[in-house]
Order: structure tokens, then sequence, then C-alpha cells
């Protein structure tokens, strides 16, 4: 499979982001119960630079086999990071963890798979980035420590993040089958 071009602004907004992996290492290495700002800020800019590439990408006519693959790599890259942190420091509860790590593994030998059989890959979707939004979200309210004081929120949240899983699971599955059975022709 040829990956073509790299050489666009929005692939390198993906690579950023994907380095951003390592400023949320270290700065989510502690079991402090207060706010954490900079991570929050951190993965606010990282909730923006995935909207803008994207975006970028479509406006400019550089949608890219290397940007379908760095996009959602990135994704996975610091959402697997910040849990697997939260979760080292028990500010997400175990189920949470797994599911969310066991979700993007799927995605990825599934989506590893399917560009096997079809020679492309398939760019992100809609609700693959809302499902991202969602869990970044909640993630974010961790990174602030509002758990405590807003259990209702909480709650909800993480229905949410859980709920949105399951349907971006669901709809990958539904996905992959009309791109291998030819149903989809983009």
């Amino acid at each position: 499979m040829k990956l073509g071009r790299f050489n666009t602004i929005s692939n390198y907004i993906s690579l950023l982001r994907v380095f951003l992996a390592i400023p949320f290492w270290f700065l989510l290495n502690t079991d402090s119960r207060s706010p954490n700002y900079v991570a929050a800020l951190l993965a606010l800019f990282a909730v923006v630079t995935d909207l803008t590439d994207g975006y970028l990408a479509r406006k400019f006519n550089q949608v890219t086999e290397w940007g379908k693959i760095l996009d959602p790599l990135a994704d996975k890259v610091c959402i697997a990071v910040i849990v697997t942190q939260l979760y080292l420091h028990n500010a997400i509860i175990p189920a949470l963890f797994w599911i969310v790590i066991l979700r993007d593994l799927l995605i990825v030998a599934a989506s590893l798979l399917l560009s096997s059989k079809i020679n492309k890959f398939l760019p992100s979707n809609y609700l693959g980035k809302i499902t991202v939004l969602v869990i970044c979200f909640y993630l974010l309210f961790i990174m602030l420590n509002l758990q405590h004081s807003y259990s209702q929120v909480d709650y909800y949240f993480s229905s949410a993040s859980l709920g949105m899983i399951v349907i971006s699971i669901i709809g990958y599955a539904i996905r992959a089958k009309e791109f291998i059975t030819g149903n989809n022709n983009k």
C-alpha cells in the first residue's frame, strides 16, 4: 500500500498531538488530588488540534493516507497515556481504563486488517470524533478533580463515555463490513 505524501500542515498537527503524550505522561504522574490545570490546558490544546487537522486537510484538499493513520493514532496515544496515568493513580475506575484501552486496541487491529483487505486506510468518521471528544471531556473533568464535587455530573460523563464507546465499536464494525462487502464507495 502506498502512503503517498506526508508534507502537509494537517499531518504535522497530528504528529504534534502524538508527541503531546510525553508531557501528558509527566504532568499526570502524580498522586495529587489537586486540579492539574496545566494538563487540562494541554488536553484542551489537543482537542483543538484534533478538530483543526481534519478541517485543514479537507479545506486545502490535503487528505492523505498518512493523515488517515496519524489523526486517529494521535487520539489513541494521547488518550491511552492519560487514562493509564489516571488509572495508575486511582483517579479513574479500572473498568473505564480497560474499556478505553481495549476499544482502541480493537479498533487498531480491525483497521490494520481492513486496510490489508481494501488496500487503503479509512479516515476518521464523525462518530469516532464525537466519542473521542466525550472521553476527552470526561478525562478533563477528572484532571480538574471535579468528580468529587459534582458526583452527578461525574455519573453522566462516565455513562456518556461508556455509551459512546459501545456505540462507536458497533459503528466501526458496521462501517468495516460495508467496506469489505463493497457497499460503501467513499
